[in-house]
């Protein structure tokens, strides 16, 4: 598991890939990941609502599954950046 991130301004999501998460490839150590699971964020992130597990459930309660890594890469950057926590290793689809 991957310590869940914090962005400069506060902002935090827990991003995870392996065999068990909504990820690509669905692996354990993969080399990277073109998707990865996005959990738990601590507001409503607009970006990462069409990936939202469970529509009915509240933002900040639930995970979003297979989220392109240019979209976490989006996240993190309108946040200010990784304050602390890990991403999993990951590359964009080309």
């Amino acid at each position: 598991m991957n310590e869940r991130i914090t962005c400069a301004d506060g902002f935090s999501m827990s991003v995870q890939a392996s065999r068990t998460h909504y990820c690509s490839p669905r692996m354990n150590h993969a080399k990277a990941y073109t998707t990865v699971e996005v959990g738990f964020p601590s507001e409503a992130e607009q970006s990462l609502m069409p990936y939202i597990d469970y529509p009915d459930d509240s933002p900040t309660g639930t995970v979003y599954g297979w989220v392109p890594t240019h979209i976490v890469n989006a996240v993190v950057e309108k946040h200010g950046g990784i304050a602390s926590g890990e991403l999993p290793p990951m590359e964009e689809e080309e």
